[in-house]
């Protein structure tokens, strides 16, 4: 035999010998193999259908009355259920959902102080954004008076003490709420000399007040304006 058909033999021998070792790997296809797994798959489309596949599991409905107690939680947590205040609220919350009386008042407390102030500074501009346009002219004149006299005021706003809602309702679109605000505030007006005319420079002053807010339901400007004020005296 040449070196040639020495070396042809056992290359063939080589490949046999490879191919009878991948085989014993990875093994022989009958046909009956499983199709390769989609990796891409979840692993619960790619497993077995259980036995409850197909069936749907309903959740229990909430009645319309749970529903409801849902909506109204937070002003039953303000006013108590079945009194007028309660009821004109769920009212104010059906043309408003978004209406809560807590971050009412809490909004109605920083408008009180910003007005007070706005007032004994002269700050028209600050005013007129939180004023109706009656209440603005009433306090636009009041400052005007002052300016023409040479008057000054100087505020300092302590504190407020109480705010509660006193009353609530829907004219037409329009929703009204009166607060009444219990404040502590030192204020004293001077005259053109720097002479106190009213008020008091160092004593703190307890401030009752009636103001009444209000905000038309169909506006995207959720901003309320104050559009009355009374002063109340205990």
């Amino acid at each position: 035999m040449g070196s040639n058909d020495f070396i042809t033999l056992f290359f063939l021998v080589a490949a046999v010998l490879i191919f009878l070792q991948l085989r014993s790997v990875l093994g022989r296809r009958t046909g009956n193999e499983k199709p390769p797994r989609d990796l891409y798959t979840p692993r619960d489309a790619a497993g077995p259908e259980s036995p409850d596949a197909g069936k749907v599991v309903t959740l229990p409905r909430r009645d319309a009355s749970s529903e409801e107690d849902d909506r109204f939680a937070a002003i039953d947590a303000f006013a108590p259920a079945g009194t007028a205040l309660n009821e004109s609220l769920r009212e104010i919350n059906k043309a408003d959902a978004s209406f809560d009386p807590k971050e009412f008042v809490n909004g109605a407390r920083m408008a009180y102080e910003m007005i007070v102030m706005a007032f004994a500074d002269g700050d028209r501009k600050t005013l007129k954004n939180l004023l109706s346009r009656e209440v603005y002219d009433g306090f636009d004149a009041a400052i005007t008076d002052r300016e023409s006299k040479g008057e000054t005021v100087k505020s300092t706003f302590v504190g407020i003490d109480k705010t509660e809602i006193t009353s609530a309702e829907i004219k037409a679109t329009e929703v009204q709420i009166t607060v009444r605000i219990v404040s502590q505030l030192i204020s004293a007006t001077y005259d053109k000399a720097d002479k106190l005319i009213d008020g008091d420079a160092e004593n703190v002053a307890e401030v009752n007040d009636l103001w009444t807010f209000a905000r038309d339901t169909r506006s995207r400007d959720p901003n309320w304006k104050l559009v009355a004020t009374e002063s109340e005296h205990e």
